[in-house]
């Protein structure tokens, strides 16, 4: 069965990593995972943008950990993608995690950090996700190895995964290294080949970003066992239906 992951939230219709972007997600079916974005503000609390800088989906400018979290959240995070969302905030992950804690889906949050940027990052984010018992129902995925084998050191319970845009020597030693059991991998990497090694030491797989219908079809082609991650899960939908109907073993849902 292929997976479907909402990058950003729903954020091919709605601003993306905004409340209104994961409760679009939350009006479809088949939706099995919502991926997003963590940062921390000026006095370390976490909220949800994916930049360093506030200048591409806010009227805001500077860097998010040089901002409080009130200013944070005087910012308009909507208008920059259609005047319809003005006055969309920048989340608070403790606001997602309470709109997504008893939803049947994995929350895959992205730790957006480099070079020890955020201190206390890990333990901030560990101690959130424990607070609403969701240790079992998120996944924490960094390009940063430091960070993942950071928190395998604090919890075991929460998997975690690397992310990787390309695909480096000694790939499988890198995810064992960091204790990920989940590769997160820019499309244009993924091969059958790479899947079946990883899928022999029962890693998941997750890809991004792919929006269109031909190369949701290809990946599907490599293994149904991988999540798909878009920015436009209806199209997944309208995809895996096509794909139902012209095939004799039908892919379900």
């Amino acid at each position: 069965m292929p997976f479907c992951m909402a990058h950003r939230g729903f954020s091919g219709i709605a601003p993306e990593n905004t409340m209104i972007a994961f409760e679009k997600v939350l009006e479809l079916d088949n939706v099995h995972s919502i991926e997003l974005d963590v940062q921390l503000s000026r006095e370390g609390i976490p909220v949800i943008i994916h930049d360093f800088s506030l200048e591409r989906t806010t009227n805001g400018f500077g860097l998010v950990r040089d901002k409080t979290y009130h200013e944070l959240r005087e910012l308009d995070a909507g208008s920059w993608f259609s005047e319809q969302y003005a006055g969309e905030k920048i989340p608070s992950l403790e606001e997602v995690l309470e709109l997504l804690r008893n939803k049947e889906c994995l929350v895959n949050i992205e730790l957006k950090t480099a070079g020890g940027l955020y201190k206390g990052y890990e333990h901030t984010i560990i101690d959130l996700v424990k607070k609403y018992g969701m240790e079992n129902k998120v996944c924490l995925t960094s390009f940063d190895h430091k960070v993942i084998k950071n928190i395998k050191d604090i919890e075991t319970e929460i998997r975690t995964g690397l992310i990787i845009e390309g695909n480096p020597v000694l790939l499988r030693e890198q995810l064992l290294d960091c204790g990920a059991s989940i590769l997160s991998i820019n499309v244009h990497f993924l091969t059958f080949e790479l899947v079946e090694r990883l899928k022999k030491d029962q890693f998941d797989i997750f890809t991004w970003t792919v929006n269109d219908a031909a190369t949701m079809e290809e990946v599907i082609g490599i293994s149904e066992d991988i999540y798909i991650c878009t920015n436009f899960p209806d199209r997944y939908m309208e995809t895996v239906t096509k794909m139902n109907k012209l095939a004799g073993n039908p892919i379900n849902l």
